[in-house]
Order: structure tokens, then C-alpha cells, then sequence
């Protein structure tokens, strides 16, 4: 059977994608080649002149003994003081807790258990976007869930799982709390910031204004998706699998929540009573401002204890948790999954050091500035393109902090010399980050989404996958889009101290 030109295209992707070596590998490749290219550069008489400084950049080579020298004594540092590796760390130590005590789990079944039927499509999507506050949750737990409770409400199931997939990969980046993602990306492109400005900061909130709205945006967009054209488009439900009943929360998971939920109040009262009042202890001491303030400074640490209240508290309450042994297993069980994660950083801290060490990360920021600015490109034009472009490269790299860390290091710096601000930069790679994630090969639990669809319809494949999230794809990209631009033209703050230009 001769396949059709989206079949032709994906099955394309796919055998690219799975050509590329593995993300750790890629940076200790990334971390070579700057060594090697920082010599071929600076064998030429080759220099640029910072904007607004009149400062001469020249490249400097690694390879050579002080080179050498460096990379040997710095080997550890580089890790060690890497921005993003102790803020995820510490966000997933409380978060952990919420999620191995049950409160999670809970939480997202009770959400979409008491959903009218007329308002249940929403309430999926939503519960999605909001599951990504704690990580994989939403991928193992959610969407299954939302496949059995279409169908035990007569609706076709895999409807019901794309409706949820829709939700916690496409709207990977919105939501209405902070979760181990924001602090991650914030600290790569404050690392990617330093390259121009040493004193740049930028907290884990420097998107939540953006992010908190777009939560309504995606969750309205995803469900008219579903309504219209995925649902008519799968017709009835005609496979052997049977309804399952959905069980009731207990009254131990009951008791939980009420518990966790006063924990939570008292947790927000006590910020409140920090942040509010004109002289409150989480402000800043000397100026009482709240942008410069220990509470947003420390965010990381709100959310670490925030999900450690709320975990302790349900667990009491559902008594999932018995002793300290049960919480210290919760997080020594998150940790074991970050192995992975802790290789990929020390190779990418490496990599992000040698770049800044060559000068290669300032030289191309003032050429590729220099070449936006001549090529005529006006702000939304080039804010645009620039969303295109993390589209496409999301089909071959799945990893959203990966991917960033390789990209934060070129245009970060890029935009900063063109006046934008580097929150804005990352605000729109959010974008461009999350719309594709439902149709790339290489997102790593696509391969779990197909097992899911495969349960309802053995014939399925990637294809039935893609086909069926496209439409998700193409509306998110179009909404999300133009929300931006939207906010980029009312020149609203993307978060709390969060502008969209710089000096």
C-alpha cells in the first residue's frame, strides 16, 4: 500500500530522529567541538566589538596547555555551580513527597471524577496542563485514567486520551502553579545571560504571569479540538474493551485531602503574612520591594516545602505515610530517576562552560544580532520565526531542558544584544517547546501513548497517533502564537520582575 505524503514525512522524522545519538552524548561531542573549533577560530585575526561597550571580543583557544589547565582545575566547579542542577534537585525533593504520598494521584482523580459530563473534556485537558507540576504524573497516570472515563461515560476512549495527551505534553509549559521545569529553564538562561551581563538574574517566576493565562487559553483550544473534529472524526467506539468502573475516593484518601488542603492554607497564609504587609519578613530588608525579595530570590524553596507540607499532611490524613522512612523512600525514589538527568548535566555544564570560556558564545551573539538587525526583520517577525524554529528542532529533540541548554547559549545573548529581554527569549521557547511535543517520535513517552492507544485499537501505530494530535498541534501553535504577540504588543510583564526588553 503506497503511503501518503504525512506518512512519508513522520516515517522521515522518525528515522532522522532516532539516528541522533543520545542527549548526553550530543553534549559531550558539543563540549569537544567548542574545544576544537575555539583553535581553528582563533587562528584567524578575527574580533567584534561589543555593542555599548566598545569592547574588543577575540576568541580564545582551549586547546593549548593554559587550556588545558583550565578545563582540568574547573572540571568539578563547572558541575558543581551549574545553576539549573541544585534548583531541580531541591523543587523534586517536595514535590516527591506530594506525589509518592498519593496527594497527586488523588488530586487529578478527584478533579476529573466530579466533572459535570458537559464540562468532563475540559476538565481532562485542564487536569493535564496542571499535572505537569509533577513531572511524569500526568503521562502514567492521567491519561489512561481519561481513556477509561471516556468510555465508562459512552464516549470513544481514545478521544478521552488525547484530550489528556493534549493537556499535559502540548501544554507542557502552562500552568497555574510552578513546577521542577521553571526553575530548570530559568537557571540555563540565566547561565546563557552571563555571557553578556555576569549580573543578570532571572528567577524560576519569569514566566508565570504568561504561562498562569495561557493555562485557560490551551485548556479552552484543546477541549473545542476534541469536541469538533477528534471526536466525529473517531465516530463510536466499536472495540472489545469493556467500560471499568471508576472507584470512588476512599474515606482514608478523603481524610488525606482535607488535611493536605488546611496544610496548604496555613502554608499560604504564612507567604501572605511575608509578602503582603509593607514591612513583611519575605520581603527585601532594604528597600521592602518584592521583585528583589528573599520570597521570589527563593522560590525554589517554596515550592521544596510547599509539596513537602502538602505531601506530609495527605499522607497523615490517608495514611499512605507511617513514619519518616516512608517520606525519605518518596524522595530517595525520585532521585534514583534523575540518574540519567545528573550525567546529561555534568556534560552539558561542560559544554556551557567551554562555550563561555572561548568567547564563541559573545562573537556569535554580536554576528547573529548584527545579522537580524540586517535583515530588515521587525520584533514580531523575528519573535515569530523564532517559535518556528523550536517547533521544528522539538521533533528531533525531545528533551525541553536539552534542547534549551544548547540553544540558550546562541540566542539568549543573540536577542539580548537586539534589546530583548532574556525572559522573553524563554517565554517564546516555551512556546515553540510545547506545541510539537504531541506528534515528536523522540518525546520519550510516545512510545507509552501508542501502548495506551494500542489497548483500544491494535491496528494503531505512530501514525494513528500523529494523525489524531495534529489538529492539537496546528491550533495550539496558531493560539499560543498569537497570545504572544498579543502580550509582547500590550507590553505586559511576562512575571514578576519579568520585562520584555533591556537596556
Amino acid at each position: 500500500m503506497k503511503k501518503n505524503f504525512m506518512e512519508s514525512f513522520l516515517g522521515k522524522i522518525e528515522k532522522v530522529g532516532n539516528k541522533l545519538p543520545n542527549p548526553t552524548t550530543l553534549f559531550a561531542l558539543f563540549a569537544v567541538g567548542v574545544i576544537i573549533l575555539s583553535w581553528v577560530v582563533s587562528q584567524f585575526d578575527f574580533s567584534v566589538i561589543l555593542p555599548g561597550s566598545n569592547k574588543e571580543i577575540r576568541p580564545v583557544s582551549l586547546l593549548s596547555i593554559e587550556g588545558l589547565h583550565r578545563i582540568i582545575t574547573n572540571l568539578i566547579t563547572n558541575f558543581t555551580s551549574f545553576a539549573p542542577l541544585g534548583t531541580v534537585l531541591v523543587s523534586l525533593l517536595g514535590i516527591a513527597v506530594a506525589e509518592h504520598s498519593g496527594l497527586i494521584g488523588t488530586a487529578l482523580r478527584l478533579i476529573v471524577i466530579k466533572a459535570p459530563k458537559k464540562l468532563l473534556t475540559f476538565v481532562v485537558v485542564f487536569a493535564g496542563i496542571l499535572s505537569n507540576t509533577a513531572s511524569e504524573i500526568g503521562y502514567v497516570l492521567l491519561v489512561p485514567l481519561s481513556a477509561m472515563i471516556f468510555l465508562a461515560v459512552g464516549r470513544h476512549p481514545i478521544a478521552g486520551l488525547a484530550a489528556a495527551f493534549a493537556g499535559v505534553s502540548g501544554g507542557y509549559s502552562a500552568n497555574l502553579l510552578l513546577g521542577t521545569i521553571d526553575p530548570l529553564l530559568a537557571g540555563l538562561t540565566q547561565e546563557a545571560a552571563h555571557i553578556i551581563d555576569r549580573s543578570y538574574e532571572v528567577n524560576a517566576a519569569a514566566n508565570y504571569y504568561f504561562l498562569f493565562v495561557s493555562t485557560f487559553f490551551i485548556s479552552t483550544v484543546g477541549t473545542w479540538i476534541t469536541e469538533k473534529i477528534v471526536i466525529p472524526r473517531l465516530g463510536e467506539y466499536k472495540g472489545s474493551v469493556k467500560a471499568e468502573e471508576i472507584k470512588p475516593l476512599t474515606k482514608d484518601e478523603k481524610k488525606g485531602l482535607v488535611y493536605s488542603s488546611v496544610a496548604v492554607l496555613l502554608f499560604v497564609i504564612v507567604i501572605l503574612l511575608g509578602i503582603v504587609p509593607e514591612n513583611g519578613f519575605l520581603r527585601d530588608p532594604q528597600t521592602g520591594s518584592i521583585l528583589k525579595s528573599p520570597f521570589l530570590s527563593g522560590i525554589v524553596a517554596f515550592i521544596f516545602l510547599g509539596g513537602l507540607v502538602a505531601g506530609l499532611a495527605y499522607g497523615i490524613g490517608a495514611k499512605t505515610i507511617k513514619s519518616d522512612n516512608d517520606v525519605i523512600k518518596g524522595m530517595s525514589k525520585s532521585m534514583e530517576t534523575l540518574g540519567s538527568y545528573i550525567v546529561l548535566v555534568f556534560f552539558a555544564a561542560q559544554f556551557v562552560a567551554f562555550f563561555n570560556w572561548t568567547n564563541l558564545g559573545q562573537i556569535v551573539a554580536v554576528e547573529g544580532a548584527l545579522a537580524l538587525k540586517a535583515s530588515g526583520l521587525g520584533h514580531i517577525p523575528l519573535l515569530i520565526l523564532f517559535v518556528i524554529i523550536t517547533s521544528v528542532l522539538n521533533l528531533f529533540i525531545g528533551s525541553a531542558s536539552a534542547k534549551w541548554a544548547i540553544m540558550a547559549p546562541i540566542f539568549v545573548p543573540m536577542f539580548m544584544l537586539l534589546g530583548y529581554s532574556p525572559e522573553l527569549v524563554q517565554a517564546a521557547y516555551r512556546v515553540g517547546d510545547s506545541v510539537t511535543n504531541i506528534i515528536a517520535p523522540m518525546m520519550s513517552y510516545f512510545a507509552l501513548i501508542i501502548a495506551f492507544i494500542n489497548k483500544y485499537d491494535e491496528k494503531a501505530g505512530i501514525g494513528t497517533l500523529i494523525a489524531t494530535m495534529l489538529p492539537y498541534t496546528f491550533s495550539f501553535f496558531i493560539v499560543w502564537t498569537l497570545l504572544f504577540i498579543v502580550w509582547f504588543v500590550l507590553g505586559l510583564p511576562l512575571g514578576p520582575g519579568a520585562e520584555l526588553f533591556i537596556q
